[in-house]
């Protein structure tokens, strides 16, 4: 049976503009967009005149591990974050990861995200029962995702230029210890994932590679990765460039930038995603660009974790496609993409004072967060507009509420104004999966109640984690901010860096 959406004010972003109109889904796809469509006698009606329909809204960069960590850290940097990781994640049993994942899925629905693109982690790595719990999440609560186990190969502790000169010699000998997950092993899983779950759930649920840095990987499983990428036709996402601590471990490690390092070894294409992309050159952008690849930008995150402020205008301008995410509720605390849309369209504002027309405007935020993101997950032609032939991921947002009224400028208000509060029905592929607020799917109370249980257990179990990290943590510092001053060709925070003699 289709579905006839009757009488709402379909957003359309390239005239900023509402018109009435009724919209025609057959099967997963839309079939019709127009006024006072003739409706099949098979056809169910949803009356829509109270609501404002937008497209789906989509999240190029997310973590579904950290859904169970939000609120953990203030003051960290990435650096930080990552220290405390077998603190937060380790221990997890799939049922746990199921849950985490399942909570997240349910928040972006009821703030308007459709789909998302999932670089999920373990302790110390997935293992294909944890593929299997976060594929089975996103199946039973009805969100559209590209999943990718995300992965390192090289220990993180090796990957903080300096580190271990700035250790005593117990902290020394246990890093010195620590070995990573075999790289072929890595490799099997990732594509044991892919020949399982790749376009399952009638194409709902995909696969992509994730290396989780470029530093924190060898060269052997970076082409590993662009190997799988051409064997099977999938995404490669990574975090590329996310603090200047990775550019200055990338210099000295190879030479030259993160970008052209990849560029060299055959990562570059338009399957590549780089996530965050805040210490790129003009010339990182620019390869980037000609190889049709996109950066995912997560303005939310580069804020909080102090990592700097993402050269924007520059991609737009090189016409680097760009998506927007959230990053994970362990960096920004939460994964509404209408905030991810505010900070995007707000916080690239003060790089260019009184240059109005280099701004990044809400014009520019919400293309990121619909077409934009739907190239990120490489549904350039399947997501992000109200159009025949587009899938049916549709939002529908209360056009009466406090944020959108009055309403003067559509865009404006959607980006500006709005928080997601409104979201009242959402379908994805065709399906109505949350109504009136009320997710259809699965129990969101029940789920809500094992998160809590599952994190107060998990905390008491790695207990012992979070006393080392706590012990490592002042010399991760120290390290860090030895390095930074370190002179590179471009600067991303809000201040200069002062090195010792200007001190």
């Amino acid at each position: 049976m289709g579905l006839l959406i009757r009488g709402g004010k379909v957003f359309n972003s390239q005239l900023n503009h509402l018109q009435e109109a009724d919209i025609l889904i057959d099967g997963d796809c839309i079939a019709a967009v127009g006024h006072n469509l003739d409706a099949p006698t098979d056809v169910r009606e949803l009356d829509a005149s109270k609501y404002i329909i937008l497209p789906g809204l989509i999240n190029a960069h997310t973590h579904s591990h950290n859904n169970f960590t939000k609120g953990s850290g203030d003051n960290w940097t990435l650096e930080d974050q990552l220290n405390h990781g077998a603190a937060l994640n380790a221990n997890r049993t799939p049922d746990d990861v199921y849950v985490c994942t399942a909570i997240g899925a349910i928040e972006m629905l009821k703030t308007g995200c459709t789909a998302a693109f999932d670089l999920f982690m373990g302790t110390p790595a997935p293992t294909d029962d944890t593929v299997e719990a976060v594929v089975r999440a996103y199946k039973d609560v009805g969100l559209r995702a590209v999943i990718a186990p995300s992965v390192a190969d090289v220990v993180f502790y090796r990957v903080i230029p300096k580190l271990i000169d700035f250790l005593p010699p117990d902290l020394r000998k246990t890093v010195e210890s620590m070995r990573p997950v075999p790289t072929k092993s890595l490799l099997k899983l990732t594509e044991n994932a892919i020949r399982r779950w790749h376009e399952s759930e009638s194409g709902r649920i995909r696969i992509a590679v994730s290396p989780t840095t470029p530093g924190q990987n060898t060269d052997e499983f970076l082409r590993g990765c662009s190997l799988l990428s051409r064997k099977y036709g999938v995404g490669i996402h990574t975090h590329l460039a996310e603090t200047k601590v990775q550019a200055i471990y990338g210099l000295q490690r190879w030479g030259k930038s993160l970008v052209a390092h990849l560029a060299d070894i055959g990562l570059l294409s338009p399957d590549f995603v780089g996530a965050h992309a805040v210490w790129l050159t003009e010339e990182d952008i620019k390869m980037l660009a000609n190889a049709g690849a996109s950066v995912a930008h997560n303005p939310a995150a580069n804020l909080k974790l102090g990592s700097g402020i993402a050269p924007i205008r520059e991609m737009l301008e090189h016409n680097l496609n760009v998506g927007l995410g959230t990053d994970g509720s362990l960096s920004s605390d939460n994964q509404n993409m209408f905030e991810a849309m505010r900070f995007g369209a707000t916080v690239a504002k003060v790089r260019f004072p009184y240059q109005q027309n280099r701004w990044v405007s809400s014009r520019d935020a919400w293309k990121m967060a619909t077409l934009g993101s739907a190239y990120v997950l490489g549904m350039a032609d399947g997501l992000g507009a109200v159009a025949p032939g587009r899938k049916a991921d549709l939002v529908l947002l209360r056009s009466d509420s406090i944020n959108l009224r009055p309403m003067n400028d559509a865009i404006n208000a959607l980006v500006y104004a709005e928080s997601g509060d409104d979201v009242d029905t959402v379908l994805v592929n065709g399906k109505v999966v949350l109504e009136h607020g009320r997710v259809l799917t699965v129990g969101e109370e029940s789920l809500r109640v094992a998160a809590q249980e599952t994190v107060d257990r998990l905390r008491e179990k790695n207990a012992d984690a979070w006393l080392w990290a706590e012990q490592l943590t002042p010399y991760i510092q120290a390290s860090c901010q030895e390095t930074i001053r370190i002179p590179y060709p471009i600067n991303r925070y809000a201040t200069s860096i002062l090195t010792n003699e200007q001190r």
